[in-house]
């Protein structure tokens, strides 16, 4: 099958609609704190904000297997068009809900039941997109190929990381509180009636011969999703410790929102460019040198990057040590998830991946701010990220030497 460029860019753009939203919130935690979970006190205020955050991580294996199975009997193509359409509701739901100041406790509770709907569409859209990558890539680009699900959510934070920047440069704090961050979402549905068009002028990839139900998992799946699940541990931990750069950039190195802002951008630039060549080169040398590496320069790094921005506190040592960490963390999670993905039986690819992803995000993804600001607060220890970056990868990093090579260059697998 030969994909057309805007079929690739459906993809894309749908993947960058969904995790927009939810990159958008997380580094405008702050300010969606004040807005529905007002405290005195600011710990507070932004606990409740990360919790709720966290919250919507719990839809995500339902959804993964509600619609990761949709996906696995029904087709790729009608799975992608309904989280997608999901996603797109939810996030101009939250951009339009009222404050806490306007209606009470209705409106953290509207928060929650709209974060909980997001987090059912993200989670069942990543299993059918990326079998929809690896099923329709040629053989010898499925690195590539698959990588491209990464440029989506580095695509989601370089543009959250511009809306910030933007308007933090344009607002006051106030006015940034009161109503900037709804403009930051509004930004991202704009593509929602595009998206959706072109999504359903997507071919299919699932084909008929394949089995459409499961009659139970065998000893080498569970075996490949337990792996991947301790994979994607490491690789959603670094995704979201990097996320939290332009919140601990606030309310840790106390720098001006516009600096903040800038970590989140640089982070999502190295997302998009070295996805691309971590995928581009594992089909050449296999996915396993480029899992392993990455892992293995982040544990190296992970402390003294994180000494450099809290003794040398400035815009330039806080850019620079994004930016070393973000190589390294999206270079071994865009492959892990190529590997995942391939390794995976046609017939059960779509509801696997997307149900391992989503408990590793769930487990992981969704509590990493949740506890690396808590672990700020009881230490004062300013290196809390840093250890918690390096345990999850230690351990994700073990669980790559159990991997086999799946990349068709190193053993003549096509299927």
């Amino acid at each position: 099958m030969r994909l057309r460029k805007r079929d690739l860019a459906a993809c894309v753009a749908g993947n960058a609609l969904e995790f927009y939203d939810f990159t958008t919130y997380a580094y405008f935690a702050v300010q969606i704190g004040a807005a529905f979970f007002p405290s005195q006190d600011k710990f507070v205020s932004l606990m409740l904000t990360l919790l709720t955050f966290g919250a919507s991580f719990i839809m995500r294996p339902i959804g993964a297997v509600v619609i990761g199975r949709y996906a696995d009997r029904v087709g790729r193509k009608p799975a992608m068009l309904l989280s997608f359409g999901l996603m797109g509701a939810g996030v101009f739901a939250l951009a339009i809900t009222p404050s806490y100041a306007q209606i009470g406790i209705v409106a953290p509770i509207t928060v929650l039941a709209i974060r909980l709907v997001q987090g059912f569409a993200v989670g069942g859209d990543v299993g059918p997109t990326t079998s929809f990558l690896i099923e329709a890539a040629p053989a010898q680009k499925r690195g590539l190929y698959g990588a491209l699900q990464f440029i989506g959510q580095g695509m989601a934070t370089v543009l959250a990381g511009i809306a910030g920047v933007t308007l933090a440069s344009l607002l006051s704090a106030d006015q940034l509180t009161a109503f900037g961050w709804r403009i930051a979402l509004l930004f991202g549905v704009l593509v929602v009636p595009l998206g959706l068009i072109v999504r359903r002028n997507l071919p299919e990839t699932l084909r008929p011969d394949v089995p459409r139900i499961p009659q139970g998992a065998s000893p080498r799946v569970w075996r490949i999703a337990i792996l991947g699940l301790l994979s994607i541990m490491g690789s959603t931990t670094g995704f979201y410790v990097l996320a939290y750069m332009s919140t601990y950039a606030q309310i840790v190195l106390h720098l001006k929102l516009n600096v903040s802002f800038a970590a989140t951008l640089v982070f999502g630039m190295c997302n998009v460019v070295f996805s691309v060549i971590a995928g581009w080169i594992s089909d050449r040398v296999g996915r396993r040198p480029l899992m392993i590496w990455p892992r293995v320069a982040i544990i190296v790094l992970a402390y003294p990057a994180f000494l450099l921005i809290t003794t040398q506190t400035t815009a330039i040592t806080l850019l620079a040590a994004t930016a070393a960490l973000a190589v390294f963390t999206q270079s071994g999670g865009a492959v892990s998830l190529v590997w995942l993905t391939e390794a995976l039986p046609a017939r059960v690819r779509s509801a696997t991946m997307a149900s391992v992803y989503a408990i590793g995000v769930a487990l992981f993804g969704g509590t990493t701010q949740p506890i690396v600001t808590e672990l700020l607060h009881v230490t004062g220890d300013k290196f809390a990220p840093a250890w918690w970056l390096i345990a999850t990868t230690f351990i994700c990093l073990a669980a790559t030497f159990f991997m086999e090579e799946t990349a068709p260059a190193k053993t003549a697998r096509e299927d």
